[in-house]
């Protein structure tokens, strides 16, 4: 009986900072698959009608690749745009790599850098990385390499793969860079 019980066992809906943690660590559609898809309409409930971001972005993300639902990319990426538009970084970063990769979508660098540069803006560490990348590739203007040297410099990367992608993008910046720019844009204050 006890072994039963712990089988139905009634899943509480994520926090936002839960959710965004796994999110942040693409862990999210995971969990949904985890939770035996017990939550799909509290989940569209809070990207439709209450319009969470973080919702908004989950909800995109199982509808665009058909986790617990029916597979539907464009109302997905409609809803990871519409996180987007609300500042959810995650959103961002990610409709700014599907541009760059053509991953449901047409390839469009323009629309790439763009949503890259909004997400590394607000401190999203992927973004960060992703954007000095796209920029050691041509993409993006010259006058973005400061910003982005001073963002990726300062930022605290734990994930061994995720800094040695830093480090060779920093690297590979510092090449297209005047040396004191570079030296202004490692400084914690950029001014």
């Amino acid at each position: 009986m006890m072994a039963h019980a712990q089988e139905l066992k009634v899943v509480q809906l994520y926090s936002q900072e839960e959710l965004i943690s796994w999110i942040n660590q693409n862990t999210h559609l995971n969990r949904v698959v985890e939770d035996r898809c017990q939550l799909v309409q509290d989940i569209e409930a809070r990207a439709e009608i209450v319009k969470i971001p973080a919702y908004q972005f989950l909800w995109g993300d199982m509808l665009a690749w058909g986790v617990c639902v029916e597979k539907d990319a464009e109302l997905g990426l409609y809803y990871i745009e519409q996180s987007a538009h609300q500042g959810l970084p995650a959103g961002l970063e990610q409709l700014g790599r599907y541009y760059a990769k053509g991953i449901l979508v047409q390839q469009d660098n323009k629309r790439a850098i763009n949503y890259l540069r909004e997400a590394a803006a607000m401190g999203h560490v992927k973004a960060r990385i992703e954007f000095a990348e796209s920029l050691n590739q041509g993409l993006g203007s010259p006058l973005d390499f400061a910003d982005a040297y001073h963002w990726l410099h300062n930022t605290v990367i734990a994930d061994k793969k995720l800094h040695k992608r830093a480090q060779y993008a920093l690297q590979e910046m510092a090449k297209k860079m005047p040396p004191r720019v570079v030296e202004k844009a490692k400084r914690a204050e950029m001014r």
